[in-house]
């Protein structure tokens, strides 16, 4: 009897197929990448087009203490904006990933500059984070930030 016992065991683990892999260090250049594509978009593009290039469908963004749900909400926040010459820069500090590579997440500083309404210079400085998702088509897209 313990003989059948180990041979299902072996039977059952020999047949198990093996999990690939994760070469997390290149996930996490691959994100790394994507963060500074999408910063790059911000500066030659705009803020809004930026965000919505690499949101993901189902993505939300905190501003606030507002929580806007996708890409529609989102157009919405920043339609409702009256600030001009926004800028907004930053780079991350630090990434991980989940072990099997399609979740991360990113933080680090942002600088963001305006104008309001009348005229008058906005900045402020802080910490952003984002998390980010592989899509189907094997990039990345954040989902929240």
């Amino acid at each position: 009897m313990r003989k059948l016992i180990v041979l299902a065991l072996v039977v059952v683990f020999s047949c198990t197929p093996k999990k690939e892999s994760v070469d997390l260090e290149k996930v996490k250049q691959e994100v790394l990448q994507a963060e500074h594509d999408f910063a790059r978009a911000a500066k030659e593009k705009g803020v809004e087009a930026a965000f919505l290039e690499f949101a993901a469908d189902d993505a939300v963004i905190n501003r606030g203490e507002k929580i806007y749900k996708g890409k529609e909400e989102m157009k919405a926040f920043f339609s409702r904006s009256t600030l001009t010459n926004v800028e907004l820069t930053w780079e991350p500090e630090f990434v991980d990933v989940s072990t099997d590579g399609t979740m991360a997440y990113t933080y680090g500083p942002y600088i963001f500059k305006a104008m309001d309404k009348d005229g008058n210079p906005l900045s402020a400085e802080g910490l952003f984070h984002t998390v980010w998702k592989r899509q189907a088509d094997g990039g990345w897209r954040f989902v929240y930030d």
